[in-house]
Parts: structure tokens; sequence; C-alpha cells
């Protein structure tokens, strides 16, 4: 996107829409056995694994709140905010993991499906109340902290994030003819 350029919102909106259907079938699909599988190139479960897809969508929420702020600020601002979130990736990647471990003891996988149509719902909204203004606003991210995170990113940038990070992680759910490992 550029400044001239508008967004394409019906493109997230459609994509979101893949995803929460995706993400259904999948838990529809899925066996106890499938979804206490472990995945290909992570430590997680199938279970586990959804769980953190279902929060890179929860995690835009407050993406959201961050770019706000910073994207108001000097730009320096932000890469200084990067670059301490980026010294503690550590911390992190440990968090990050864990998350998922102990969710999936508290969130069924039919509450992990009602709670991935409530988040993108509640994205699509916001997206469509937003102003051409404030999606071209942006702000440096910890780029060690995900694959997906660029050095400077717009709002409209971190609408199109979740996707992106879904569709990674459902290659390495090992889930029937899923199966992205076996």
């Amino acid at each position: 996107m550029t400044d001239t350029e508008p967004m394409d919102r019906q493109a997230v909106y459609d994509e979101y829409a893949r995803a929460r259907e995706t993400f259904h079938r999948l838990l529809a699909g899925a066996s106890k056995d499938d979804l206490a599988r472990p995945t290909g190139g992570t430590k997680w479960t199938n279970q586990q694994l959804l769980w953190h897809m279902l929060f890179g969508y929860m995690v835009v929420r407050a993406l959201l709140v961050l770019v706000r702020v910073f994207g108001r600020l000097p730009r320096r601002a932000s890469k200084t905010f990067a670059r301490v979130l980026n010294a503690a990736t550590a911390a992190f990647d440990l968090v990050n993991y864990l998350g998922p471990c102990g969710a999936v003891t508290v969130f069924s996988p039919r509450r992990t499906g009602a709670a991935f149509d409530r988040v993108t719902g509640s994205l699509q909204r916001r997206l469509a109340a937003e102003s051409e203004t404030d999606l071209a606003r942006g702000m440096h991210y910890p780029v060690r902290w995900d694959p997906f995170f660029k050095d400077f990113m717009t709002l409209a940038d971190i609408y199109r994030y979740p996707t992106r990070h879904f569709d990674f992680h459902h290659r390495q759910l090992t889930l029937g003819t899923e199966s992205a490992a076996g």
C-alpha cells in the first residue's frame, strides 16, 4: 500500500473468511488423537498450534493500539521500542511457546472456534471503520519476534499480518489429509 493507493479492504475480509472456514474445517475434522499429535516443525501439538493460529489474530488487537500511539510519535520512538523488544526475544519466545500449552487446558476446540469467529469479526468491523490516513500510519516492529514482522509496518500491514501467520502455521499441522508433515 502506498499513501496514494487505498487498501483493498475486501481482499482482507476475504482472507479472514477463508481462514475462518479453514479453521472450522480443521477443528470439525480432527479427532482427539489428531489434536494430540505433534505438529511438523514445532514443539506443539496440533491443538496447541491451532490455538496459536487463533492467537495470531488476537494479538492484532494489541498491535492496532500500538500503531495508533507510535504512529503519531517520531519514528525514533518506535525504533527504540522495537530494539528493546528485540532484546527481549528469549523471554518472548518462552511466553509464546507456553501460552498455547496452557490455553488448550482452558479452551476446548469448540471454544477456540467460537473465539476465532469473534476475533476475526471484530477485526473486520475495526477495519471497516479505519480511515485511509490511519491505515497509512506505521511504526517499527521487533523483527526477531516473528518472520512476518518487517522493520516498519503500517496499520494496513497489521490487518494483513494474521492471515499470513495463519497460512504459515497451517502447513505445519498434521491433521489427517491436512497433514504437511506426513
